[in-house]
């Protein structure tokens, strides 16, 4: 059984439930895997004593790759949000935005 982060186990899974339709959860997973094989290639560059430049361009090209996703995954809650606006009660609405607002400001933090 794998465990429950803190922020899903925050939201019950009935609001969750029209969050990343198969489609958006496939391309999520395919860039993360493709993230993943970057990664493991920044470690075989370590490994092979590369070049410090090198392994640097590596390292931004990963960056980019998790900042777009972040980016699309964000787009998405957002667009869930505000499709479900008009149904959930306001108070649910607005601690959903505010736990996002709380994620991007950390990323966007992490950025500097």
């Amino acid at each position: 059984m794998e465990p429950k982060s803190a922020a899903t186990s925050a939201v019950p899974a009935e609001s969750r439930a029209g969050y990343l339709d198969p489609e958006s959860r496939r391309s999520l997973l395919h860039r993360l895997a493709r993230i993943e094989g970057h990664v493991r290639a920044l470690a075989r560059m370590v490994e092979r004593r590369e070049c410090a430049d090198e392994i640097l361009l590596q390292t931004a090209a990963v960056k980019g790759a998790l900042t777009r996703f972040a980016t699309i995954l964000v787009e998405e809650e957002l667009e869930s949000c505000f499709t479900s606006c008009a149904t959930e009660d306001s108070g649910d609405v607005e601690d959903r935005i505010e736990r996002l607002s709380g994620v991007i400001t950390t990323l966007l933090k992490q950025g500097r």
